[in-house]
């Protein structure tokens, strides 16, 4: 029971309803809570006590504790469900009693005598009755923040801060091109790990029999990754230069996590593309997830591409190779819509850290005059940022926190902004909610824009009604939720009628490619024929999409079509 375990769909409240109290369910859950889950079930147990104060008996720790877990920590819904669950219990107390108590014969007795349009007194068990659901009543959750709310003007807040240039990068490239052991030996070459870290990676991995994956071990950090030697998914770090403070997105390689990599590509600014040089891999790789990979990330909006020609010791810095392998790249990522002047192409070696932070000092590598890659990341443009659209952002990951934030989501707002207190609407639920408290990269804010990582705080919703690739928006400008649309997508495969998945970012949604609409002119984007039969693979096309259910999306965005573990065409909601 990891502090960001992701929610999962379940009614809380019929979950407590239908369970019976079994001991084997505490024992279960003792053993499973972790330290930050154990002092937030004591300090809420502590909290919730003192609520329900002297006048509620009968309720046990035990059951204040299955109440916390259920609700998150929450210490008010926690006080309401027991104080509603002991009013049922004497209720259903009351009506089971065999014959009225001395006291109810007394009042009995004195309704008679009263006039006959009066009401009859009410019982003591009834009085007490009322007094805790008067209780209930005054404890009920306002799903309205209790704190108040700044109204700061953010577009001025953020230009006052003044604050470094901000950049996402997605890093993508073919299975083995060592795109993890590139960023782990960036990030120890700039300080952002010790030497002491990679050397307890090293010694575990030589256990495994990997003692060449210590550098991609800082980003690999997941059991599955780290056994089977390849990234699954999005793995996320941070590092600042003098300009920019970046942060990377490691994608998975394999074929099987291309929706991951997908998510990553949807979150970048621009892209690193790791080749691996050495004889045959980028034979294979060109054949494989690098020219795939490529496809999605222009697909999905990435401009500018850093190349980074991996492994090119392993061919002694060859200038040829590193000549051969950028001609054959160019053509392909020209002909794929990039142009000449937002492609650069940096021989390296992430194991040894050469051409990375620092320049390679091998003799044989010494026609290389160009910048290092760090150099190049910094000499990238400040991406674009959409301040003034209506609030938009994709839930990218949902945990519980501890009892001061018993439900947060994570994710990069991709445009408006938003402050500690702002209403918001999740859709597809259509559920109302506010942001209780904000985090930007990790430090507590009062505000956030487009651009920036975030992590939102929210009240008054149930976790039932949000998942991963939801999207929070403003109440007032709220993405619609649509099950079909026109979409203009390049064909990466013979594309026709049948059944498809939608992608966008961590957004999957099954459907069907209903009807080809027409196909297109790449030059112009005047209509070439319409209704045809079938597209095939580099050609333009508009077509029309059906899902099985709404989901939120919109003109503009940049969707991917999926099917049969295939990327077969990706494009732009008209």
């Amino acid at each position: 029971m990891s502090r960001h375990k992701i929610v999962k769909n379940m009614d809380l409240d019929d979950e407590m309803d239908d369970y019976d109290g079994g001991e084997d369910y505490a024992d279960d859950g003792a053993e499973e809570l972790s330290e930050e889950d154990k002092e937030s079930m004591r300090v809420g147990t502590i909290s919730v006590r003192e609520a329900l104060g002297d006048d509620v008996p009968g309720i046990t720790d035990k059951d204040i504790q299955e109440a916390l877990w259920h609700y998150f920590y929450d210490v008010e819904k926690s006080v309401n469900y027991l104080l509603q669950s002991r009013t049922a219990k004497k209720e259903t107390g009351k009506k089971k009693a065999k014959g009225p108590s001395p006291d109810d014969q007394v009042l009995a007795a004195q309704s008679k005598a009263a006039k006959k349009d009066k009401p009859p007194a009410k019982t003591s068990n009834e009085k007490k009755a009322d007094q805790i659901a008067s209780g209930v009543e005054a404890m009920r959750m306002d799903d309205t923040p209790r704190a108040t709310s700044k109204n700061l003007d953010v577009l001025a807040e953020f230009e006052k801060k003044k604050a470094k240039n901000a950049a996402n990068f997605v890093v993508i490239g073919h299975v083995d091109a060592g795109k993890s052991t590139l960023m782990g030996r960036l990030l120890l070459d700039l300080n952002v790990i010790d030497q002491r870290t990679i050397d307890k990676y090293r010694k575990e991995a030589e256990k495994l029999g990997k003692s060449s994956f210590a550098l991609a071990w800082v980003l690999d950090q997941g059991t599955e990754e780290r056994n089977r030697g390849v990234t699954i998914d999005i793995a996320t770090n941070k590092f600042e230069t003098e300009k920019t403070a970046f942060t990377i997105l490691d994608a998975p390689g394999h074929r099987d996590f291309i929706p991951n990599m997908i998510a990553g590509a949807s979150q970048a600014d621009f892209a690193v593309l790791v080749i691996d040089a050495s004889t045959g891999s980028f034979e294979s790789g060109l054949k494989g997830q690098t020219k795939e990979h490529a496809l999605l990330a222009r697909s999905m909006g990435v401009q500018r591409l850093i190349i980074a020609i991996n492994k090119l010791d392993t061919v002694n810095w060859s200038q040829d190779r590193f000549d051969e392998i950028s001609q054959q790249v160019s053509a392909f990522l020209t002909a794929a819509g990039f142009q000449a002047k937002n492609v650069t192409f940096i021989p390296v070696s992430g194991l040894h850290g050469d051409n990375i932070a620092r320049r390679c000092t091998e003799e044989a590598a010494s026609w290389y005059t160009g910048s290092t890659l760090v150099e190049e990341l910094d000499n990238s443009e400040p991406a674009t940022r959409a301040l003034d659209k209506p609030l938009r952002f994709t839930i990218g990951d949902i945990f519980r926190g501890g009892v001061q934030n018993p439900l947060s989501v994570s994710g990069r707002i991709e445009a408006g902004s938003l402050q500690t207190c702002d209403a918001l609407l999740a859709q597809p639920s259509g559920e109302k909610c506010y942001v209780k408290g904000l985090e930007v990269d990790n430090e507590t804010a009062d505000w956030s824009v487009a651009g920036q990582n975030a992590t939102i705080h929210l009240t008054g919703i149930d976790p039932i009604h949000l998942k991963v690739g939801d999207v929070l928006c403003s109440p007032s400008s709220p993405i619609q939720c649509i099950k079909t649309f026109v979409v203009k997508v390049l064909a990466f495969e013979f594309l026709m009628p049948s059944g498809i998945d939608v992608h966008r970012g961590r957004l999957h949604a099954a459907g069907r490619v209903t009807e080809l609409l027409a196909t297109l002119d790449k030059s112009s984007g005047k209509v070439t024929k319409k209704k045809p039969r079938i597209v095939r693979p580099a050609n333009i096309a508009r077509v029309s999409v059906e899902l099985e259910m709404a989901v939120p999306l919109e003109k503009g965005q940049r969707v991917v079509l999926r099917s049969g573990g295939e990327t077969i065409a990706a494009g732009l909601i008209e």
